[in-house]
């Protein structure tokens, strides 16, 4: 049997981007690991990605079309397939104009190629799209408002870091390839501070850790802010390279140190100690994902680069506020950006398909997602799904949402598939090449819509192979050391348009060149709680957390099992003993799940995990309120409480 190595990036929904080295055999792949020559992944892999060919092979994954008759998903041909949705699209189109059709796209797969669905569907129409980033969005436009970009320093620029503050962030889980420049950097003297209300594995790497209330990340930010402002150590140049400083002193100002630090649930003596960290720098922000998904997510944010400004840390190697690496920067554009006639706001999916009218959505096309398991309210989801006269899911696996649809289309998985990629955790480019070849009845997302477009009269809709599109997208950066060749010879490629520091010339791309400092402090948000009753714990701040095991909603290994756990503080469910079996319930809804008692969590949080299935009782997402963040459109997922009572 012939043996063969060969390499790939893995393009799921992962900051770190990561190079594979694939041991294939027999034309199977038979071992995953981490490309030792790659700059960041250096020769390890997550638990997710290693155990990937378990999945990939399991019943899960589709290998040939599918199309609903008679209520039931059945095999079917290609020709078929695409000859009813070729169909279905003109007649929808000429009925009901390009509003009817929906194209939604999600990061299941973050390759560049995947654009071309965008492409595909501004040229038909252009149809409704969506707007607002469930992952990101409050933190993207926050940044976007105070610097002009959401964007990084170079990821081993953290090697020059006096202080390093994880805010709300769990890289040992949800960014791995950071936890080796971590510990780096505190081999080189750094400290490493964790902000979470959450216990969790990153614990281990902080030399100091705050388990501040959910919630109130603003409130230790405005404490930490009025520190600096009292004992004279913001940047002497703070007033000449922010606006607004006046009035974020203000805000600071509202308050006294000690009932900013009550508000945030800290001791005060750790606040100013946070503080000395700022003025002591340099001293980087590296900012999590999860505390911008709350109703005040934006301001959380915009506190956080203020803090990062006005200490002087913005400019400084070693400092820095770090939330989004730009990893499309460095790719051109398949056509220009067009305007919808119609967008369906993403946190609120369900209610907005539910209530389109004049026309209403006839067609749903879902790309590199799962809305049915990603999204809040996700009972809500389900149903306006379901309802939709015309379903399209391409996926290479039979999700909650693929289930749902008419037709169903199979894709390569990240073994098979061909694409570039960038990376939202460091500023490398790789290209995604199959290490095996695609299953008989699977095609390639491009020669899919290059099918179509011939089907529909399309005549505009590139049909070039993929390497010559990959040229395409590549045609920004191919002179600087960064073409295709280079890709393929190096495996990974720093991108040229990435400066080491973010704002090397100690401004900022907002129009006056200044950070905008935020000049508002909203409130926490007064949530409902359900009703109580006999046996039920007190009102619990609900988390949805990442996993070991679980990318999204795809899980490795055993998967989640056949129940759904969470995780609390014994005293915060008096009378139910670990192992019992409760519902989580929350004004949304409620759950089955196992109690794990975990003495090291607050006593007022409640901890399930990240991606469980919708059809399987499994998702958190059942439960959560549709709700959207300050800015950005983003979900307010972790906005949630539920009680736990006993079945």
């Amino acid at each position: 049997m012939t043996t063969q190595i060969l390499h790939t990036t893995c393009n799921r929904d992962c900051p770190d981007a990561c190079g594979i080295r694939a041991v294939v055999e027999g034309g199977k792949v038979t071992q995953l690991t981490g490309q030792k020559e790659h700059p960041v992944t250096k020769g390890f892999l997550c638990y997710r990605t290693s155990h990937f060919p378990e999945l990939a092979d399991s019943a899960q994954r589709l290998r040939q079309p599918l199309v609903r008759k008679d209520g039931v998903l059945q095999p079917t041909s290609w020709d078929e397939a695409l000859a009813l949705i070729a169909q279905r699209l003109l007649q929808i189109r000429a009925e009901s104009g390009p509003a009817a059709i929906f194209h939604y796209r999600s990061g299941g797969s973050l390759g560049i190629l995947k654009h071309l669905t965008d492409l595909f569907f501004d040229q038909f129409g252009p149809c409704t799209a969506k707007v607002g980033d469930i992952c990101s969005g409050a933190g993207e436009a926050a940044q976007q408002a105070d610097l002009g970009v959401s964007d990084s320093n170079d990821l081993f620029d953290l090697l020059h870091s006096k202080h390093i503050v994880l805010w709300g962030k769990n890289p040992a889980v949800s960014n791995t390839h950071l936890v080796p420049v971590l510990r780096d950097a505190k081999q080189a003297g750094a400290q490493v501070v964790l902000i979470d209300p959450i216990h969790h594995k990153s614990a281990g790497l902080a030399d100091e850790r705050l388990a501040l209330a959910p919630g109130r990340d603003l409130e230790l930010a405005l404490g930490v802010a009025r520190c600096l402002f009292d004992d004279g150590k913001v940047a002497a140049d703070a007033a000449a390279a922010c606006d607004g400083v006046a009035a974020f002193q203000q805000l600071a100002a509202a308050r006294s140190v000690a009932e900013w630090a009550t508000l945030a649930d800290v001791p005060e003596a750790a606040v100013r100690a946070l503080a000395a960290r700022f003025a002591d720098g340099p001293t980087a922000i590296l900012v999590g994902w999860g505390m911008q998904r709350r109703q005040r997510g934006g301001a959380i944010v915009r506190a956080l680069d203020a803090l990062c400004a006005l200490s002087g840390n913005l400019f400084r190697s070693g400092g820095g506020v770090s939330f989004y690496f730009r990893r499309r920067k460095a790719f051109q554009p398949f056509g220009p950006k067009v305007t919808p006639p119609r967008v369906v706001r993403e946190p609120l999916l369900g209610h907005d398909l539910l209530a389109a009218r004049d026309p209403q959505i006839r067609c749903l096309w879902v790309t590199a997602g799962n809305p049915v398991a990603m999204l809040p309210d996700a009972t809500t989801v389900a149903r306006a799904i379901e309802q939709t006269e015309f379903v399209v899911v391409a996926d290479c696996l039979l999700t909650d949402t693929a289930r749902r649809a008419h037709v169903v289309l199979p894709v390569p998985t990240l073994l098979e598939d061909s694409d570039l990629l960038g990376a939202y955790g460091h500023h490398w480019l790789a290209e995604s090449r199959p290490v095996v070849p695609m299953p008989p009845e699977v095609r390639h997302e491009v020669t899919i819509f290059q099918d179509l477009a011939k089907r529909v009269g399309l005549a505009s809709f590139p049909q070039d192979p993929i390497d010559q599109l990959k040229r395409h997208a590549l045609a920004f950066v191919a002179g600087q050391g960064a073409g295709l060749e280079s890709l393929r010879k190096h495996g990974a490629v720093r991108s040229p348009v990435a400066d080491e520091l973010l704002f090397p010339h100690g401004r900022v791309l907002t129009a006056t060149g200044r950070v905008q400092l935020l000049d508002r402090a909203p409130p926490p948000p007064d949530l409902p709680a359900p009703p109580a009753r006999a046996g039920a714990s007190a009102p619990l701040w609900l988390f949805s957390n990442s996993t070991e095991k679980s990318q999204a909603s795809q899980w490795a290994g055993k998967g989640l099992g056949e129940r759904l756990w969470v995780a609390v503080h014994p005293d915060a469910v008096p009378g139910i003993a670990d192992g019992a079996r409760v519902r989580i319930e929350s004004v949304a809804g409620s759950l089955a799940a196992e109690v794990r008692h975990d003495p090291a969590q607050r006593r007022d949080v409640a901890i399930v995990p990240k991606g469980g299935h919708f059809d399987r009782g499994q998702s958190a997402n059942a439960i959560i309120p549709a709700v959207a963040t300050d800015l950005g459109l983003g979900a307010a997922y972790l906005d949630c409480l539920v009680r736990i009572v006993p079945e």
